[in-house]
């Protein structure tokens, strides 16, 4: 289970994170879904001089989720922890696109042949060799990242999201 924040104590045990960890860590933020939300909690967590570099939005009509990775893992936990918006935290693979003529086919084939789900994805402003890369929320990300790395496909890893040059 996910640790819980914002203002309540964790749920889980803690673990250590190295920077070079082959999984990326999301934080599902939420908010209220009226004018001006996203707006404050990029303002409160940019200005602890974090960069966005994935971001999906969840809508209802009362409440949003925002599901938002950052290149500083550490900044951007404790900018949310002074926040006021509660959050939790998973766990996603990061993976650079192939150099395929259909770069989503072959890691989606990939993940069914070694029998792991995709629940979602969405791109990363995350740029490395000329090559674009995609966040995957599956539901095992040992299996995933296994058949990924085993195919050859380059991992992106925390470490990474602080090296990117670059980006414009």
């Amino acid at each position: 289970m996910p640790s819980q924040h914002g203002g309540k104590s964790a749920t889980g045990p803690s673990t250590m994170r190295g920077r070079n960890w082959p999984a990326l860590r999301q934080f599902c933020v939420f908010v209220e879904n009226h004018v001006g939300s996203l707006q404050e909690l990029m303002r409160q967590v940019e200005s602890e001089n974090v960069r966005v570099i994935g971001l999906s939005v969840v809508d209802s009509i009362d409440f949003a989720v925002v599901r938002v990775m950052f290149d500083n893992y550490e900044r951007a936990q404790e900018a949310l922890k002074l926040s006021s918006f509660p959050f939790s935290e998973k766990d996603l693979i990061g993976v650079e696109l192939p150099d395929d003529p259909q770069p989503y086919a072959r890691i989606c084939t990939l993940l069914v042949q070694a029998e792991v789900n995709i629940a979602y994805s969405y791109p990363l402003l995350f740029r490395r060799h000329g090559r674009g890369a995609i966040a995957l929320c599956v539901d095992d990300v040992d299996q995933g990242l296994r058949a990924l790395t085993e195919a050859g496909l380059a991992v992106v890893t925390e470490g990474d999201l602080l090296e990117d040059d670059e980006m414009l």
